[in-house]
């Protein structure tokens, strides 16, 4: 338990919980409080989850939210000898790509509407894909590009060349090194940590998971967490530290599905952090980690669970999931790989549901994400571009006022209620068709809605179209075909008064409902 209480308290440092504070904007104060929020002592349920309402995310926790969907690259030994898990003792040489492009990556994530690259320089394993100074496992002894290559380097070019944001994955977790299980394996994963975040140029997120060892026989790690947040702090300011960091956390599962009800802000006193390290990144079939279902609780971030909180803390999800079954190339997946109507359910389900969509797209033996991978994520793309092309608000007319600030696609212009309950009405240009509503809070002054509904006017009488729970930065419902002139979103409950900053109506189009 010692260890556990350590990792909670270093993270709550760094998220500064313990103070509030006000923010000034202009002559106008703003009750906001930037990442975390500590509760008075004796205060009401009610009005703990009213301060709630009023914690923000840090700048970059908002523009790594704002990115909405990014691409995780799994390249290394691993690719070679055809393998998800390795062991720490392969033998270099096996690692020789023969057409690699990380162009082609880069490429490919910028058709696909990708915002950035996660790459992941270190896996278990222990193989590094760039000349480290601190071990020889490396792509320094390949006969890749006579041992020359950095494919750090190439990848960190490749984004800045199609203005992608870049990111590193290093797993603390590695089986070669013999210093691994000691205290001297920090000051190592330091030093490599070091190499990543001073020769690429910037570096937007960085990456660890929870893995720690090779079982209860095996050896174990004292990870020093804490000595690696302040690095990233000091070198890469604006990068998140995700998804055992203190900025982004994972939802609980690889499955590519989040929660109906999704919270960006939870309970400062929660326990998930140590449920994340247990079961991160653990083998399929291990009994403690598996690909489908629920790994976590659905609910984070309830009144019920703020009831007993010390404070409040911004915290938001992250989806990961492979494009194909297995995380590393396998040509035995090349006929596995997901549909575009599957990813497209996947984008509902992560990006619709108030989280980024991490999708991987993991290169083949020659070093380019494979044709077939790529075929369906262009289709997904290209599927869901149709759908979302045209909002039908566009000549509607509303109830709370301009419609163009609900429609402009900026947090800073928006809808704010008079009360916990609110209405906004939406009369459209004729009789129109629809299948899909889009919200979007203005999450610069905190998450609120609790639960909405949607509903048509049908004659006289406004009929239940669909529901919904949490909104956050972005929520997207799906429901059956319905044509009407009127239409409105009655926000049944919220912690606070709601801000709207989006709103969205949409048909689907028939592509993606032949598949549904």
């Amino acid at each position: 338990m010692k260890k556990i209480v350590r990792h909670l308290s270093a993270m709550f440092i760094l998220w500064g919980l313990a103070f509030c504070s006000l923010l000034s904007c202009g002559n106008k104060q703003k009750e906001i409080y930037v990442t975390s929020c500590l509760f008075p002592e004796g205060v009401s349920v009610d009005e703990k989850a009213r301060l709630a309402a009023h914690v923000v995310p840090s700048d970059r926790q908002l523009a790594w939210q704002q990115m909405e969907f990014t691409c995780f690259i799994c390249y290394g030994v691993n690719t070679f000898t055809d393998k998800e898990w390795g062991t720490g003792k392969e033998d270099p040489s096996v690692f020789n790509p023969t057409e690699l492009d990380a162009r082609q990556w880069a490429r490919t994530a910028k058709e696909a509407g990708m915002k950035m690259i996660l790459l992941t320089c270190k896996h278990h394993d222990g193989f590094c894909l760039w000349p480290s100074a601190y071990t020889d496992f490396s792509v320094a002894s390949t006969p890749w590009k006579d041992g020359k290559g950095d494919l750090v380097r190439e990848v960190a070019d490749a984004c800045k060349e199609y203005g992608l944001k870049f990111a590193v994955y290093l797993s603390p977790w590695d089986m070669n090194h013999p210093d691994y299980g000691t205290e001297q394996y920090n000051d190592y994963f330091v030093n490599q940590l070091t190499e990543l975040l001073t020769q690429y140029g910037r570096v937007d997120e960085v990456w660890f998971d929870g893995a720690c060892g090779e079982g209860p026989n095996g050896k174990k790690q004292e990870y020093d967490f804490m000595r690696y947040y302040e690095l990233i702090r000091r070198l890469q300011p604006q990068a998140v530290i995700a998804v055992m960091g203190p900025d982004v956390r994972w939802v609980g599962t690889e499955s590519g599905y989040g929660r109906d009800t999704e919270w960006s802000v939870l309970p400062a006193a929660i326990s998930s952090l140590t449920a994340i390290a247990e079961s991160s990144q653990q083998e399929a079939g291990s009994g403690t980690f598996l690909p489908e279902g629920d790994k976590m609780a659905q609910d984070l971030g309830s009144r019920t669970l703020l009831a007993d909180a010390k404070g409040a803390i911004w915290y938001p999800s992250e989806v990961d999931v492979s494009v194909r079954p297995g995380w590393y190339y396998h040509a035995s997946e090349d006929t596995s790989v997901k549909t575009p109507q599957k990813l497209i359910d996947i984008y509902y389900s992560s990006v619709g549901k108030n989280s980024l969509l991490l999708l991987n797209l993991p290169p083949d033996k020659r070093g380019l994400i494979h044709e077939n991978d790529y075929a369906s994520l262009m289709n997904m793309k290209r599927i869901l571009g149709k759908t979302f092309e045209k909002n039908l608000l566009e000549n509607a007319v509303s109830s709370v006022g301009e419609i163009g600030d609900l429609t402009d696609g900026r947090l800073e212009t928006y809808w704010q209620g008079s009360g916990k309950t609110n209405t906004i009405e939406i009369s459209f240009e004729g009789e129109q068709e629809f299948d899909r509503l889009l919200l979007q809070e203005n999450i610069t002054e905190g998450q609120r809605i609790e639960e909405f509904v949607l509903e048509c006017r049908v004659d006289t009488e406004w009929i239940p179209v669909a529901e919904g729970t949490t909104v956050g930065y972005k929520r997207i419902l799906r429901f059956d075909p319905v044509r009407c002139s009127e239409a409105r979103i009655v926000i049944k409950e919220s912690r606070d008064i709601p801000q709207i900053s989006e709103i969205g109506f949409y048909k689907a189009s028939e592509e993606e409902t032949a598949k549904e």
